[in-house]
């Protein structure tokens, strides 16, 4: 019986306790865990369900209500009705937004329309795996783009590190950039880092990034966010052929899981003015016709400021489990010429952030530290940084995996080997299940096969993220589970079990009538993390039978059923 253990490992410092747990204690690299060999939304694929990757041909309803003026008082909006954006739409005077599950929000193209939520007010859109809530252009379908639309624009009381020349200083304000006037709805920053800006869950956000006007950096984002908070829940949120940046952070300390960024323009992850939150679970895939010929397009694009120097807080968000795949995809694509992509990782303007245990591919280029104070950063040098870039990564087909403006090879060769990232992996070692459709209109699958060189290797114990893992002060067993699959079976089935800690484990083999087939399959002590098993099933007859899984902390009983 073929036994594979991961342990996972991480440490804590005696200060940490301050903090608020955010990241999941996984064994994996990249944004998927191993395969539980199921397909669906019930599968461990967490894009099931919600997502869409032929949002071009996508069949919307037919519009029936217009919003075309600010809301100043709480208001739902039922899936019942089709609702267009005209305009510049702000939520104001501490209103509450609440947008049901299923609901579809169109964009106008003629008007530049946008969402606003403003400072001081909040958007309440739960959607579900099943029905996600749809912001979309009002294009007919085969005809929609790029920048059809505005885009979602969140606003907060949250730090950030530069004002307007007209704005407050003490604390900073800003107005949020791309806008052509500048108005009191889109005023943000405080000195409340925690503020609430309300929840967005199982959310689309297709075909935003309008350019409001002909001057530079007036693009909208997907998802923009000025000065949000971390009270602000943002969890599964795709970003559809935007026009500008997937996601882009202004200050604030707003965390979030689960981004998607699919087919953007221009930058995918965009970290300016003093962000300092958390992000797990990001998936990125780029299209190699698409890409800004306004400017270069990477996948992760951080600034502190321009021109960078002075300004606190220093931008330094923590990113991981990112799976970013370039528009190379396996290194198997030409790309056109002319084409404007750059690199994977641009880190510059004395920025800090961290990225950890991510998977790179299919870009030309890797990791660009820009700026002597970038780069001291970079080093943890700064007496206000403890930037790690890049910490036990994978950087997959990318001839060039170092570059940067002026800095010798030795810099960044020194500091990926010492940190436990890797540019030796291939696509075939990472072993995706089905990462490159022929079509992108085909939902990619980015989980590991059993076989994958990342399914384990992950490593938590950085200082950057003490006091942030969850379940690690104190370790919830309630959380340990197990998969059976291939159900049907023939000749063998797997049983994956994911322990939160050690304990004793049993396997065992019942036929339908509750008769114990053979003995105990399993009756040992298993490490945390996943370990997998294979059960012989060549020799059973064809029916039902039952697996029993026990432990201290789960029982769990599962049909399978044998087809020989």
């Amino acid at each position: 019986m073929k036994k594979i253990y991961t342990l996972v490992i991480a440490l804590l410092s005696a200060a940490s306790f301050a903090q608020t747990p955010f990241f999941d204690v996984v064994p994996y690299k990249g944004a998927f865990p191993v395969t539980d060999g199921l397909t669906g939304i019930t599968s461990n694929d967490w894009t099931a369900g919600w997502t869409e990757w032929d949002a071009v041909n996508k069949t919307y309803p037919a519009v029936d209500s217009i919003i075309n003026g600010n809301i100043t008082s709480s208001r739902t909006l039922s899936p019942l009705r089709t609702y267009q954006l005209v305009g510049n739409i702000a939520v104001t005077n501490g209103a509450t937004l609440t947008i049901l599950p299923g609901t579809v929000i169109r964009g106008d193209l003629a008007s530049k329309s946008c969402l606003i939520i403003s400072r001081g007010s909040k958007i309440n859109a739960q959607g579900t795996k099943t029905l996600p809530i749809v912001f979309t252009s009002n294009e007919a379908a085969g005809n929609r783009g790029p920048g059809d639309w505005g885009g979602l624009v969140l606003l907060g009381s949250g730090v950030t590190n530069t004002a307007c020349a007209t704005c407050s200083t003490v604390p900073n304000e800003n107005y949020i950039e791309g806008f052509q006037t500048t108005f009191p709805e889109i005023i943000y920053g405080g000195t409340n880092n925690a503020d609430n800006s309300g929840t967005l869950k199982y959310i689309r956000i297709e075909f935003a990034g309008v350019a409001l006007s002909a001057t530079p950096n007036s693009e909208l984002n997907s998802l923009t966010m000025g000065g949000v908070g971390s009270g602000t829940t943002l969890d599964y949120i795709q970003a559809i052929f935007g026009g500008d940046d997937g996601f882009e952070w202004f200050g604030g300390a707003v965390n979030a899981k689960h981004l998607i960024v699919y087919r953007g323009l221009d930058d995918d992850f965009d970290t300016d003015f003093g962000w300092n939150g958390h992000v797990q679970y990001g998936l990125v895939v780029r299209d190699a016709d698409i890409s800004d010929s306004a400017g270069d397009s990477n996948g992760f694009e951080s600034d502190n400021y321009n021109p960078g120097v002075g300004r606190s807080p220093i931008t330094k968000g923590v990113f991981s489990n990112i799976t970013c795949v370039g528009p190379k995809r396996d290194g198997s694509l030409t790309l056109p010429i002319p084409n404007y992509f750059s690199k994977s990782l641009r880190i510059r303007r004395n920025s800090a952030i961290s990225v950890f245990n991510s998977l790179f591919i299919g870009w030309g280029r890797g990791l660009s530290v820009e700026s002597s104070s970038t780069q001291d950063n970079f080093s943890a040098t700064s007496p206000d940084s403890m930037a790690v870039y890049g910490y036990n990564n994978s950087a997959v087909g990318m001839p060039a995996v170092f570059t940067g403006s002026g800095q010798a090879f030795s810099f960044y060769s020194g500091f990926w080997a010492t940190k436990g990232n890797d540019s030796t992996q291939t696509a075939a070692q990472i072993n995706w299940v089905n990462p490159f459709p022929t079509a992108l209109e085909t939902m990619p699958d980015f989980r590991l096969n059993l076989t994958s060189t990342v399914g384990s290797g992950a490593n938590f114990s950085d200082p950057r993220l003490a006091g942030l893992l969850v379940g690690v002060n104190s370790l919830d067993r309630s959380n340990s589970s197990s998969v059976v699959y291939p159900n049907p079976a023939s000749s063998e089935v797997n049983i994956s079990i994911n322990l939160m800690v050690s304990e004793n484990v049993s396997i065992k083999l019942y036929d339908i009538t509750g008769k114990l087939l053979n003995t105990t399959l399993l009756n040992e002590k298993v490490n945390s993390g996943i370990s997998t098993y294979k059960i012989n099933t060549s020799e059973l007859n064809s029916g039902l039978y039952i697996i029993k899984i026990s432990s201290d902390s789960m029982n769990n009983s599962v049909k399978v059923i044998v087809n020989n």
